[in-house]
């Protein structure tokens, strides 16, 4: 295993990298304010974050990542285009794999700007393959957009919409969610219960738990609401399937999307999207016509990935969490700008990792 001395040199050799690609270098604190930030992680850093209380300043927790952190500093100071670089712990339980690191270093790169998203996903990307390039790693990206944008143009109501955008990044409920949705899975017994009967309440069922008698009730209410909508049509769920399914190298996968895009139309602006930004990684010297893309990419990372997303993985260690990721976050922006918004897409990598899978020192 590589020495601390060695991942902190080779941490600093990465973050000279980013600053001669004109990042800035940013710290952050370590404890972050946890009632704030949590949500903005997703169910898996929520479930592996390090929280404790404190008196003066509510909950805090181990910065599990850089990029909100980041965020929020950036958009305190305003939208304004910049790009930064950064080095320094993070901190994930780690209860199912104990061989696993729970602390870690991580160097990143994030770019704020407006004037070309394409050309900045490019950029990032571009600098997190020129830095990984000596390793055996397969390279993985894909879109969140192109799913996002799918789901919201579904012929249903806001309610099921609402539902399944919530586990997008949850594929076995999600799956769950559109089977019953497409009418191809019975509605639960406890519910189907609830729904039939007239007045569940006054019918004497034992009110437990922490939810009002009047939550309750608007729950049941929108649960008949629900039992009375149509069937999500077989045609989207198959287009949706097919999406879903898409696991080819860009140039392939770009013309496979656009033929489900017929029966799912929504889903047009990010494929122009996705071809400009395949325009872009070309003219950054990426070989695009070997590059891998898969449609259901991203969907278990980080939740405020709302764009192109991407990995770097070692084949041979199937066992290893990504050395490097990424990705374009420009809602989040949105959410901490407090009114204001800039697009933004970033990367870490894990040089404790790369110097591992070298087996040698920087």
């Amino acid at each position: 295993m590589p020495s601390r001395s060695d991942i902190l040199a080779r941490a600093a050799m990465l973050r000279a990298r980013f600053e001669a690609a004109g990042a800035i270098v940013v710290e952050t604190p370590i404890l972050q304010p946890a009632e704030a930030l949590l949500d903005l992680y997703g169910e898996d850093i929520r479930a592996r974050a390090y929280v404790t209380s404190d008196a003066l300043r509510g909950e805090q927790m181990l910065r599990p990542d850089f990029t909100v952190p980041v965020v929020l500093m950036h958009m305190a100071d305003g939208a304004e285009p910049a790009r930064y670089t950064y080095s320094g712990e993070v901190f994930r339980r780690q209860e199912h794999d104990p061989d696993r690191a729970s602390e870690y270093i991580q160097v990143g790169y994030e770019l704020f700007d407006r004037t070309d998203p394409a050309a900045a996903d490019a950029e990032v990307y571009a600098l997190i393959r020129d830095a990984v390039a000596d390793l055996p790693l397969r390279s993985a990206t894909g879109d969140m957009g192109i799913l996002l944008a799918a789901v919201k143009g579904l012929r249903i109501s806001d309610r099921r919409r609402n539902a399944l955008m919530r586990h997008i990044w949850r594929p076995r409920r999600f799956r769950f969610l559109l089977d019953r949705f497409a009418g191809r899975s019975p509605v639960p017994p406890t519910r189907a219960a609830l729904i039939a009967e007239d007045n569940p309440i006054e019918a004497g069922v034992p009110e437990i738990g922490l939810r009002s008698r009047a939550e309750v009730e608007d729950r049941i209410r929108a649960l008949r609401a629900d039992a009375t909508e149509p069937p999500l049509s077989e045609s989207e769920l198959s287009a949706l399937e097919a999406l879903l399914s898409v696991q080819e190298t860009v140039p392939y996968a770009l013309e496979h999307l656009r033929d489900i895009a017929v029966d799912l139309p929504h889903i047009t602006p990010a494929l122009d999207r996705l071809e400009r930004r395949a325009d872009a990684l070309a003219q950054r010297g990426i070989a695009v016509d070997g590059l891998d893309f898969e449609a259901s990419y991203g969907r278990t990372s980080m939740e405020y990935y709302d764009g192109f997303v991407f990995g770097f993985y070692a084949e041979r260690r199937p066992g290893l969490p990504p050395v490097a990721s990424g990705g374009r976050y420009d809602a989040l922006t949105r959410h901490l700008g407090g009114g204001a918004a800039i697009p933004a897409v970033g990367a870490v990598l894990r040089p404790g990792l790369m110097l591992e899978l070298e087996g040698t020192g920087p």
